[in-house]
């Protein structure tokens, strides 16, 4: 199974994990949190994202990471050569949540659920007609 690991700036790796813990906490074991602090050192977030790769031995792990260009991707990017590691970036919750419910596929497989789950979680709605908004059915009150 792989390993999945949220990379991302202070608080957005520990608050998607506890949303995602919601729907799977099944998975809890099998999503670690990194969050990146403003005045994190580099060398040592590097260095401790190495250790956790190398941790894992031979099991895949895929990182997923806020933005792409921003530390948490260019760390990752820098310490995954050698290892059965990916990172995808532009995580949200639609990603993880794919990500999480084919968890036992291949980390190949798995990459291409956690994009397909970004980009098809994303979509404009139409607004609501005034009496629809008013009514008792939706999340947002």
């Amino acid at each position: 199974m792989t390993r999945i690991l949220l990379l991302a700036h202070a608080p957005l790796a520990s608050a998607l994990r506890d949303v995602a813990m919601h729907v799977f906490p099944e998975c809890a074991a099998e999503v670690d949190v990194v969050d990146v602090e403003v005045a994190q050192d580099g060398p040592a977030l590097e260095a401790a994202l190495r250790q956790y790769l190398e941790a894992g031995g031979t099991t895949p792990t895929l990182i997923l990471v806020d933005a792409f260009g921003a530390t948490p991707c260019n760390v990752a990017l820098r310490v995954i050569e050698g290892c059965d590691a990916r990172v995808v970036t532009g995580v949200n919750v639609p990603m993880l949540w794919r990500t999480l419910c084919y968890r036992n596929e291949s980390l190949d497989a798995l990459v291409e659920r956690a994009c397909a789950g970004a980009t098809q979680g994303v979509m404009a709605l139409p607004p609501r007609p005034a009496a629809a908004a008013a009514g008792p059915q939706g999340i947002d009150r």
